[in-house]
């Protein structure tokens, strides 16, 4: 069922060399959204992508900068819209199911809408470490953040103004999807996933996926943000640590005081470990409750620049 477009709706493809594949996703959206803008922002192709996409009526957008987060970050500075459609030019995502992410966008159920691949996929869809991969990121993310997401890289998603406005992002590879959702999820913004089929690349397309050093990328940036968006749990974890380090070593040496008459200490270098490990806890709780306190303020801070900003744009609008 295709719901009626009330409402501005922009498609943006990122694309990197996909001229078998980028005019059929230009042609299969506007057929699902006829009233959309469709963008492509093409990634320093060195093929025929952006001719191809342009002759297919998208309108192009060039981000010199090599990297899929510097192609979603571009998007995010130059399109304004009321809806935003992510999708990839490589023809892996079916366009029918558009409808399907943007409906809880409309109903007022959502701001980010993921198309879940891990259900739907032919054998072929994914290289043989990327399920694997995929599955760690997906448990790590639900770890730290409390949710039951099951597909946290997916580059299918229909997200609101509201997500553009709040959602600063960094990362400059293919990390960056596990960033947006880690960044939607710290913003108290509501993410539902729909079940999607995802098909396998046709003959002659390649992946730009790299298995090891991307996957590398994706676990160092949920490190770095679970140590920026909470930090009170990631450094009164380590507070924990060094506390249960440094009772484990204040045993023998105070089993000395407690036992010798004299209350001669024979662990002399356990008692100095043990004391710099509880100065280490005390230190990194302290850290942690700063941090935190801070980063409360700048939420609050972001929460009412960016009302004001979107009230602004919306009332010269």
């Amino acid at each position: 069922m295709q719901i009626a477009q009330e409402t501005k709706t922009a498609v943006l493809i990122p694309c990197y060399n996909e001229e078998l594949t980028i005019g059929k996703v230009v042609d299969d959206f506007k057929e699902q959204l006829p009233l959309a803008a469709i963008y492509v922002f093409d990634n320093s192709s060195t093929d025929a992508s952006a001719a191809i996409a342009a002759r297919h009526g998208a309108r192009v957008i060039r981000e010199p900068r090599q990297g899929k987060g510097f192609v979603i970050d571009c998007m995010f500075d130059t399109i304004d819209a009321d809806l935003y459609v992510m999708v990839d030019g490589d023809d892996t995502y079916p366009a029918d199911y558009v409808h399907k992410l943007l409906e809880p966008l409309h109903k007022g159920q959502a701001d980010m809408v993921v198309g879940a691949r891990l259900s739907q996929h032919s054998e072929k869809s994914f290289r043989s470490l990327h399920v694997f991969g995929n599955n760690l990121v997906r448990r790590l993310v639900n770890l730290l953040c409390g949710t039951n997401l099951t597909d946290i890289m997916s580059g299918y998603r229909a997200f609101t103004r509201r997500v553009v406005d709040r959602t600063p992002l960094v990362s400059a590879g293919f990390e960056v999807e596990t960033e947006m959702t880690i960044q939607v999820l710290y913003l108290q913004m509501k993410i539902v996933e729909v079940n999607i089929p995802y098909s396998q690349r046709p003959p002659g397309s390649v992946s730009k996926l790299r298995t090891f050093s991307d996957g590398f990328r994706v676990l160092w940036q949920i490190f770095c943000l679970f140590r920026a968006v909470k930090p009170l749990t990631f450094f009164g974890g380590m507070g924990i640590i060094f506390m249960i380090l440094g009772i484990l070593a204040g045993i023998p040496p105070i089993n000395d005081y407690l036992n010798d008459p004299k209350h001669y200490v024979y662990h002399v270098p356990l008692a100095i470990l043990a004391t710099g490990l509880m100065i280490l806890s005390a230190g990194c709780f302290f850290i942690g409750i700063l941090l935190h306190a801070l980063n409360w303020r700048f939420r609050e801070l972001n929460n009412v620049l960016t009302r004001r900003s979107s009230t602004k744009k919306h009332y010269h609008d």
